[in-house]
């Protein structure tokens, strides 16, 4: 039968609760010392790019989406021109669609484009023409998913959020897990990573390691300014590298050339210039001799809203 302890005597040292609290200490430790590195380094090497040099949230906004899936040179080339066209909220929603997608000209996946509108425009109508500042009310806007949401209150309003994509997810995965995340898991992860205040700071540096020191294939962990509080190395680099497979990051993509998006975006392209006739659907996709995969294609954009069907003619939505 169990020992009954009087209420004077001394408690028996809890030997496991010691254990669990020393390891918590010594894992916030650890955390605050790879933070620091990491927000020195990152204020060090910041890539110069226009939408670090503001806090407007719609610019940061038009960024994000303009960063889907779309390399930063490619986006340097066209973001500025397209935020004199389109300053504001206010100004996108009252152009036409096809406007902002002529405007979207050289960026890809011109989808994006029609939901920056879509986006636009709920944002002139339910928030009075300000980008809202509420995670929630930022994932409900057309095109704005978790991530994108998230970036846009870290960089344009400054919050704690973890802003989760491959780079940092590759990051998380390695460096302070050392083992693969689900996504709920890394997002949370991501979410306790950030230093108070320095939800700015804390992501931009974390992008920028992502993208040149902790890359996919061949880490540069000997550049790496915190490859000292690193899991992954300190482990020993164990196989599979825990960002394989992690929350975040992307998959191969499969090929452009011959793909439907490569049809997708000749005829989108040819659509910049006027309405096709839809006898034409087939030459302007760049398959003359699959008409029935052409016209498959000429809906999908339709049915994106990239397209709209009229007097016998292709063209971009009015």
């Amino acid at each position: 039968m169990p020992v009954l302890r009087d209420a004077a005597s001394p408690e028996v040292p809890d030997a496991d609760a010691d254990a669990e609290t020393e390891a918590v200490a010594a894992t916030a430790a650890a955390d605050a010392v790879r933070a620091a590195a990491l927000l020195t380094w990152g204020e060090r090497v910041r890539r110069d790019l226009p939408w670090r040099a503001t806090r407007d949230p719609w610019a940061i906004l038009v960024a994000e989406l303009m960063l889907q899936q779309t390399q930063v040179p490619r986006v340097l080339t066209r973001y500025a021109t397209f935020l004199t066209r389109f300053p504001d909220p206010a100004t996108c929603a009252a152009a036409p669609p096809a406007a902002v997608v002529q405007a979207w000209e050289g960026l890809g996946y011109n989808r994006r484009a029609v939901s920056l509108h879509r986006a636009a425009t709920a944002i002139v109508d339910e928030h009075g023409g300000a980008v809202p500042a509420d995670l929630a009310a930022l994932v409900a806007l057309p095109g704005v998913g978790p991530y994108t949401a998230r970036a846009v209150l870290a960089f344009a309003f400054e919050r704690d959020h973890g802003v989760l994509d491959t780079n940092a997810a590759r990051f998380l995965a390695r460096a302070v897990a050392g083992e693969r995340l689900r996504p709920a898991a890394a997002q949370r992860l991501a979410d306790a990573q950030v230093p108070p205040g320095e939800g700015w700071a804390w992501n931009q540096a974390v992008l920028d390691l992502g993208a040149t020191i902790c890359v996919k294939r061949a880490p540069r962990c000997d550049a790496c300014p915190i490859r000292a509080h690193c899991r992954w190395r300190v482990d020993g680099y164990p196989s599979p590298d825990p960002a394989e497979g992690s929350a975040g990051t992307s998959g191969r993509q499969s090929t452009f050339v011959g793909s439907d998006r490569q049809g997708r975006g000749r005829l989108v392209q040819a659509l910049r210039t006027g309405p096709v006739e839809v006898t034409r659907i087939a030459d302007a996709a760049g398959w003359p001799d699959d008409p029935d995969r052409a016209q498959r294609v000429a809906d999908g954009l339709v049915g994106d809203g990239l397209a709209e069907y009229a007097d016998g003619q292709l063209a971009l939505p009015a």
